[in-house]
């Protein structure tokens, strides 16, 4: 076991307080970091105000060169990273594989999005009396940005923030999730190896009760981009003030498949898009809403094929689900589903818990009034329901908090822009499951789900703002 510091103004520091991270598979611990305090916030802050200045005199192809030779390094070293995502988190080794060569290539359009931010110039002349001005806009840094990350994807979503936040010329202080900070660090690391001033980035390990309220609430920083709980994010927009936000939060993705979709394409999708990274996945597959006619048809096949999911050992390249992030989550997820077939729900598969490990489960008939129906389960749990048509999918599809991705199956076009058109989310996939997303693209709900888009193009829209210049010439310069 190795003690980890963590990155403080500069500075790899320890501390005498510790959070041990473990393995949910076994819960064996893995390593230590320091459990920051909240004057180690005010320390990362104040080295932020500098890095902040560091970082704005970068010039862009610096910051491009930094982005690049950090994917390349994290490249070189893919295994080292997929092994440490899949033993903190709950991601088998296949699956953190991906994530490492996402993040890759989300540092590497981060650097092409610098090389794009540009502003346009104004005619102002378009008012009467104006005529002797000329100018523009440009967009220049936020400044210091507080980026507060979950554990599903503790690699990936950290580099979702930090890329962005370099491209476009701020510092950035990094909170991540207690249960997976090591893939932050090892973040840090290869940024700083590829010449990333140090007071550009602080990575701060700690408990989010004792250094959230100082990190979020205090001045000089100047957005906050979260990912998380609809609740925590709620809390952090009451307590922020006058700042920027940018705010990933929960789903219970709906996906609708009408009687002419291909069944095998759309059971293997909602499958995948159910049960990858044992269900933690704000966009997973949580309600299914089948048209009566294929219903019996489409729930067999789904059934059987879940029961073909492979759940074990992470680390081996057979498993396709591992354990949920902790024990205390799955024993959460057994109460709600129990909370359902108390209800009345149907179970067709799954319902049992061993420690951390909880089987795909698929349910079908469950009550409106119980929990799994509204909130966000973050497991391997789907509902199926039987609806009579598109119209009454649309309507059910629509009846909870949330709106950040959906899906819908048919080869009937105009039924598909009907979806397009009515289905209240940020993001809806046709012919694809609600959990499809390119790290190209906006990214972001509506409702309990958000505020502003991800994806980086439009992180750096996010993470700058816009400054306008006007020109005003004496009456005898225009000939």
């Amino acid at each position: 076991m190795e003690q980890k510091k963590m990155i403080v103004a500069g500075k790899w520091v320890e501390r005498d307080k510790t959070i041990g991270v473990y393995d949910p598979q076994d819960d064996s611990l893995i390593s230590t970091v320091p459990a920051a305090s909240s004057e180690d916030v005010h320390k990362a802050i104040a080295g932020g105000t500098e890095g902040v200045r560091i970082a704005a005199q970068m010039p862009t192809h610096e910051r491009m060169a930094v982005l690049n030779r950090a994917a390349d390094l994290i490249a070189e070293r893919e295994d080292v990273f997929a092994t440490t995502i899949a033993r903190e988190g709950s991601k088998t080794i296949r699956e953190a594989l991906k994530e490492v060569r996402r993040s890759m290539d989300t540092l590497r359009i981060s650097a092409e999005e610098a090389r794009r931010l540009h502003g346009e110039t104004i005619p102002f002349d378009q008012k009467s009396g104006s005529e002797n001005r000329l100018g523009y806009y440009y967009r220049f840094p936020v400044g210091l940005i507080a980026a507060i990350t979950p554990f599903n994807d503790p690699l990936n979503l950290v580099a979702h923030k930090v890329g962005p936040a370099i491209a476009a010329g701020n510092a950035v202080i990094v909170k991540p999730s207690t249960v997976t900070p090591l893939s932050a660090l090892q973040l840090a690391e290869v940024l700083f190896e590829a010449g990333l001033p140090p007071k550009v980035l602080s990575v701060v390990t700690g408990y989010g009760r004792e250094i959230g309220d100082p990190l979020v609430m205090h001045p000089e920083v100047r957005m906050i981009s979260f990912t998380g709980g609809t609740s925590a994010g709620e809390a952090i927009s009451r307590k922020a003030g006058v700042k920027k936000l940018s705010m990933e939060l929960g789903s219970n993705s709906p996906v609708i498949v009408l009687k002419d979709a291909d069944l095998n394409e759309a059971v293997e999708a909602t499958v995948q898009g159910a049960f990858s990274a044992a269900g933690q996945n704000c966009i997973g597959v949580q309600r299914v809403y089948v048209e009566d006619d294929i219903y019996d048809d489409f729930s067999d096949r789904f059934v059987k094929r879940t029961k073909r999911v492979r759940v074990g050992d992470k680390l081996s390249e057979l498993t396709d689900m591992g354990p949920m992030i902790t024990e205390q989550e799955a024993v959460r997820v057994e109460q709600w589903v129990q909370e359902a077939v108390d209800r009345g729900a149907n179970l067709l598969t799954g319902g049992e818990r061993d420690g951390a490990f909880y089987l795909p489960t698929v349910l079908e008939r469950v009550p409106s009034h119980c929990t799994l129906a509204h909130e966000e389960v973050f497991g391997p749990v789907v509902s199926l329901y039987r609806v009579s048509g598109l119209e009454e999918a649309v309507r059910a599809a629509n009846r909870v908090n949330f709106g950040l991705q959906a899906g819908i199956f048919t080869r009937d076009v105009e039924k598909a822009f009907v979806a397009v058109r009515n289905v209240e989310a940020g993001g809806i996939m046709v012919n694809d499951s609600s959990d499809y997303r390119i790290d190209a693209m906006p990214f972001g709900g509506i409702k309990g789900s958000g505020l502003g888009r991800e994806g980086v193009k439009y992180a750096v829209e996010e993470m700058t703002e816009i400054k306008v210049v006007c020109f005003k010439f004496p009456d005898r310069h225009i000939i």
